[in-house]
């Protein structure tokens, strides 16, 4: 490479000439000292490849994703070579980007293309580092397909801000993380000299992320902190997600000049870089829209509750997946969730409620819908996104019809229930399940209501619930607890029938221990996804789920435990919800419904003294706090189990604490989190909020883990 030497006095247009179109290494390759720039040119449009050998084009875009070797095998010397060549064809891809930068701007300050040459000659230095490397490792440049993604996404920009963004900041800012984190694993597998040039390339790389920062920072808006001007300057396909690796080097980002704002909120941030994401949202009324129609608006308060919760999807996706709020969660609380084990999603705002149409994500190409609930609402919400979904290619009629509507219906569980109550060759005996007749009656007149009521106690049963067929879980019931039928509950059940809407009767059950069954529905068919103990209020409102170390294999050993009369019942319970679910595969199935599913069951007991199980309470087709708690179980590490709790204000005040925040420290002071395990460590025991206390209204989430055995009846306070 001595041969730069010929070079002496080049205009540095010319040499950045030679150096993108070259169509050999030693030209592009060459670095020669005595460069002038007095005659930098016109600009330089249009360039759609850069000039390469033969061996080193750029495979087809779209060809398939680019066969990244993994960092278990580099103990052999071709691994490391495999390797090397992934980087090599980087700094490769970052000498030519820099060289079209000179021709690109050729009115740039001459102070920034000065420091534009100096860099084009460290990225020119690394690359014949790594072809080194790569030779003693038996590798040859160009015998595997290199990627020219970089130069996608880089070489159409519009400014020398746009330079110092996409290639400065975001793709060398990267590379901050990843020397870094080769380096070590080059270290442990023995490779020392590795080692030591990719710690080499890291030093440099902090001097290329200060040099693009200083000029970011002159020529951004003034008014904008760096983090803002930068997620606005970035265009999809690229965000902030492509400028980290797999561990955030703070050090290297501080020495770089980046602001502790910049780097906590790139720490939160997360968008997917190739896999189509799915979009989730937190729309819980879905119900009450059913009832309802259009005109249904929630009250104050279930707003709030809804606002507060917004970001819960968020424990249900992946990474790569989106979330819709109608504000993105503060940094510090997402901050604490990722130090927690959590993968953290992109979050997109939603503006007055509805998908941003001049945002991005109407054009990203999507890989599923995913709402709390499919309903009026949610299909409403989606409208514009369904054209965008590739991963799966139902309709928005199909996510959501009349079939499937009736799913939701109290009405509908009932009468399933009583269907699979009457089929007596699901048991050998059924005197452990429920009757028929506690199944519930569907009435849709006053009349009706009343007469069943009369009913039901002439068997026994003095305490009596309506419930809606359709409605908001625990605000759509009534309990009729006294001897005579009071004038206000005659006139719910005459609201509640309006138009011949469908109201269940049943009997009040004394409830020992509830519990519920998470199943997803997939085109293969109906799979179960684990059981959770369920915690209700006397109104039958949600307060909490538990969740022990088996609770993917069978229903929970605390209501197995009270059917103890019953011969081998934890079999007997498995084989009858084994039939029950086949059946309710092929409701599911007729109704074309494609999604998550919940049933509600519990263990009661009979004013004789005896138990018995009530297998279905309610289904319900649609994400449910169960399910949350059953995500939330697989951060948690082998063995432990878990607790999900909905806490309000009163509760908050009952247990000594003037707001969330002060309840939240206490709790996490108590219970501090302690993560175990390899690779990849998961929650031993601790507490942890899952929204943020500090902004929540009416509503917090907390998860608990504690060892096998965490009883939650002795956690949740009355």
């Amino acid at each position: 490479m001595a041969a730069g030497n010929l070079f002496i006095g080049m205009e540095l247009r010319e040499l950045a000439e030679r150096i993108l179109f070259a169509t050999t290494l030693e030209e592009k390759l060459r670095s020669p000292e005595g460069v002038t720039d007095e005659n930098p040119g016109a600009p330089l449009l249009n360039v759609e490849a850069p000039g390469r050998p033969a061996e080193l084009r750029f495979k087809v875009h779209g060809s398939g994703k680019a066969d990244f070797p993994g960092v278990n095998r580099l103990e052999k010397e071709q691994e490391r070579g495999r390797l090397l060549h992934f980087f090599a064809n980087h700094e490769l891809l970052a000498t030519e980007l820099m060289a079209l930068a000179l021709l690109r701007f050729p009115d740039a300050p001459a102070a920034f293309r000065r420091g534009l040459w100096q860099t084009l000659r460290d990225e020119q230095a690394h690359t014949r580092l790594y072809l080194e490397r790569m030779r003693a490792c038996g590798i040859q440049f160009g015998e595997r397909p290199v990627s020219g993604y970089f130069w996608r996404v880089v070489s159409n920009m519009e400014s020398p801000l746009d330079y110092v963004t996409r290639l400065s900041l975001t793709f060398e800012q990267a590379n901050l993380d990843f020397c870094r984190y080769f380096a070590k694993k080059f270290r442990t597998a023995g490779d020392a000299q590795t080692a030591g040039l990719l710690e080499k390339i890291y030093r440099d790389e902090i001097g290329h992320v200060a040099y693009g920062l200083k000029w970011f920072r002159r020529w951004k808006n003034p008014g904008e902190s760096d983090w803002d001007a930068f997620c606005r300057q970035l265009k999809f396909p690229l965000s902030p997600q492509r400028a980290k690796g797999l561990t955030l080097n703070v050090e290297g980002r501080r020495a770089a000049g980046l602001d502790e704002q910049f780097v906590t909120e790139l720490d939160v941030y997360s968008q997917s870089k190739g896999r189509t994401p799915a979009v989730f949202v937190f729309n819980p009324f879905a119900e009450g829209y059913l009832a309802h129609g259009k005109g249904f608006a929630p009250v104050k308060h279930q707003a709030m509750l809804a606002r507060d919760l917004a970001n819960l999807p968020q424990f249900l996706c992946r990474a790569d997946d989106i979330v819709l709020t109608p504000k993105r969660p503060p940094v510090e609380f997402l901050s604490q969730v990722k130090q927690a084990g959590f993968p953290l999603p992109e979050f997109v705002e939603l503006i007055g409620g509805q998908v941003d149409p001049a945002g991005n994500l109407a054009e990203r190409k999507l890989g599923g819908l995913r709402p709390w609930a499919w309903g009026p609402d949610s299909v409403d919400l989606f409208r514009p996104l369904f054209v965008n979904v590739t991963g799966e290619t139902r309709a928005a009629n199909e996510c959501f019809n009349q079939r499937i509507a009736k799913l939701y219906s109290k009405a509908w569980s009932a009468n399933f229930l009583r269907k699979i109550l009457s089929q007596s060759g699901a048991h050998e005996d059924g005197s452990w399940l429920c009757t028929r007749q506690e199944a519930g009656v569907i009435v849709n007149s006053v009349e009706d209501a009343l007469a069943a009521i009369a009913e039901i106690r002439r068997r026994g049963y003095h305490r009596v619930v309506a419930k809606e067929a359709l409605g908001l879980a625990g605000q759509n019931a009534i309990r009729f607890w006294e001897p005579e039928i009071l004038t206000t509950q005659r006139q719910w059940l005459a609201r509640a029938v309006q138009d011949g809407r469908e109201v269940v009767i049943e009997p009040w059950l004394e409830r020992e221990v509830d519990f519920s069954i998470q199943l997803e529905m997939a085109p293969r068919g109906l799979r179960v996804c684990g059981y959770t103990g369920l915690i209700n209020d006397r109104k039958g409102q949600f307060r909490a789920n538990w969740a022990a170390g088996n609770h993917d294999r069978r229903v929970p050993t605390q209501a197995t435990a009270l059917l103890s009369h019953v011969p081998d019942a934890a079999r007997r319970l498995q084989g009858f919800y084994a039939e029950t679910l086949s059946q309710l595969e092929s409701e599911l199935r007729e109704a074309n419904f494609v999604g998550p599913i919940g049933i509600d069951a519990f263990v009661y007991r009979t004013a004789e003294g005896d138990r018995r199980l009530k297998p279905i309470v309610e289904i319900n087709p649609r994400y449910t706090m169960g399910r949350v708690t059953l995500e939330l179980m697989k951060r948690t590490y082998p063995g432990s189990s878990g607790l999900f709790r909905l806490l309000n204000a009163g509760q908050v005040r009952r247990e000594g604490f003037a707001d969330f925040s002060s309840y939240a420290k206490a709790l996490c002071k108590q219970f501090p989190l302690r993560l175990e395990g390899e690779p990849v460590p998961k929650i031993r025991e601790g507490a942890l909020c899952l929204n943020d206390p500090a902004e929540a209204q009416v509503c917090l989430a907390t998860f608990q883990v504690g060892r096998s055995g965490l009883q939650a009846h002795h956690i949740i306070t009355s």
